[in-house]
């Protein structure tokens, strides 16, 4: 599993987003930029970036995550700071 497959795998459940994925083996930094996270709570967010991950996790491709969500608002002002 390299970062390219896991953002496709990403991209492939959640369309409407921007991923950014770093990490190698089975370890990643994803961050995911969308409007469908707008008012949600910060679990269901992950929840969300999880659901593409399921069977990846299942199997051990995919062991360590380390998930950031944003809006495109909160990215906006993020990427201001």
């Amino acid at each position: 599993m390299d970062a390219v497959t896991v953002r496709q795998l990403l991209q492939d459940h959640l369309s409407d987003c921007e991923f950014h994925v770093q990490g190698e083996g089975n370890h990643y930094d994803i961050t995911a930029i969308g409007a469908v996270f707008e008012g949600l709570r910060p679990v269901r967010k992950q929840q969300l970036v999880y659901g593409a991950l399921g069977a990846c996790i299942a199997d051990g491709s995919v062991h360590a995550v380390n998930i950031r969500t944003f809006t495109p608002a909160e990215w906006q002002a993020q990427s201001r700071d």
